[in-house]
């Protein structure tokens, strides 16, 4: 087909970030809208042009004429929403994470396994630029053996909760890493491999809500996670704490070099260090002196514009590679197995820190 026929759901939210990636790609075009908010439905329709409205998200599903539906409601929506369109044997880009709960999550890897529409979940962390290189470079072998990885989202969001109310429940009010693919996902594929086991601790609650109330998520999140085939994932979130936001810092280590993301500004001072690149064992070097080297084709030709969009052009990349993957017949990067590695460990790290850190096993969504 010429062009794939797009429905976006949470128009008047987080899904009008994704109007101008589907806009401005020749092969796809946004023929529906949905969202409860019927006046901001209405700004967002006027601002993608000639497009059918709904308020009713299975009606646009049967009335539309779809053939691919962007997911961009609140996080227990998902699931129910991305299966409602694979039964439908429509392709499916969902916001993270996957799921907010096992049961679910088993579910719409059985609704995904039995559609002829792909699964992909819109992890765009895993295609910011500096993520990219570093993948790209541990398996062109640089790094080595990589067995120790780190990502931190450190995101203050106390006012957001009040405006978002949705968060207040599924992102600070529940104990555990309620929040974890952007921090986790980047490091899973640099590892290539998933989480088997995972032990998960707090610091303690030390906020309340503008009601009073104390926070049922801890202030600071650590979730380890043993891998598959040897190695440790550190992944912490913090959502309560005061301080300035720090949404994206991580660091590797493997046999023959690490890598290391900045904390503060400049952001884009990452530094990496090579055994078979560096004649100094204690010199660092920038990042970008390997981003000619090893952006994919597909970095390059994109324009500053495309960069310029949501979480540093990572939301334009997530676009691009659905709908490259759905056009070429293959599983998209994130695909649905992918999209569990990343939020399994984060639903079994609620068990574990109600059983004071114990390591429990995180299950593999191919068995299901």
């Amino acid at each position: 087909m010429d062009q794939l026929h797009v429905g976006i759901v949470g128009a008047a939210g987080r899904g009008a970030s994704f109007f101008s990636s589907f806009t401005e790609n020749a092969h796809t075009r946004i023929t529906a809208l949905c969202d409860l908010n019927a006046e901001g439905l209405a700004r967002a329709a006027a601002l993608v042009g000639e497009v059918k409205t709904y308020t009713d998200y299975e009606q646009m599903l049967d009335d539309a004429g779809l053939d691919l539906v962007m997911i961009g409601t609140p996080m227990p929506l998902h699931v129910p929403q991305s299966i409602a369109a694979l039964r439908r044997d429509l392709h499916v880009l969902c916001e993270v994470p996957a799921a907010v709960n096992l049961d679910e999550a088993r579910e719409l890897v059985q609704a995904a396994n039995r559609s002829r529409g792909k699964y992909m979940m819109a992890e765009n962390y895993c295609y910011i630029r500096s993520n990219v290189i570093v993948r790209e470079m541990v398996r062109a072998g640089l790094f080595g053996e990589v067995y120790f990885g780190e990502g931190e989202y450190l995101h203050e969001l106390k006012g957001l909760n009040e405006i978002t109310k949705w968060r207040r429940k599924w992102q600070t009010g529940i104990n555990g890493a309620t929040y974890p693919t952007h921090s986790f996902g980047p490091v899973y594929q640099w590892m290539n491999q998933r989480a088997v086991a995972v032990s998960c601790t707090g610091s303690g609650h030390h906020y309340e809500d503008p009601r009073g109330d104390a926070y049922e998520n801890e202030d600071s999140i650590t979730l380890l996670c043993r891998m598959e085939h040897g190695g440790l994932v550190n992944v912490r979130v913090d959502m309560l704490s005061n301080r300035p936001h720090c949404m994206a810092y991580y660091s590797l280590q493997g046999t023959k070099g690490c890598y290391e993301a900045p904390r503060a500004e400049p952001w884009e001072a990452t530094r990496v260090w090579l055994a078979d690149r560096c004649s100094d064992p204690n010199e660092w070097r920038p990042l970008s002196d390997f981003e000619e080297e090893f952006s994919p084709a597909r970095y390059r030709r994109l324009s500053a514009a495309a960069f310029a969009s949501g979480h540093w052009g990572a939301d334009h990349l997530v676009v691009l590679e659905f709908v490259e993957a759905v056009r070429e017949g293959r599983d998209p990067d994130v695909g649905i197995h992918q999209a569990m590695d990343m939020t399994l460990p984060g639903l079994v790290s609620q068990q574990s820190i109600a059983q004071g850190g114990a390591w429990l096993p995180v299950p593999d969504s191919r068995t299901w």
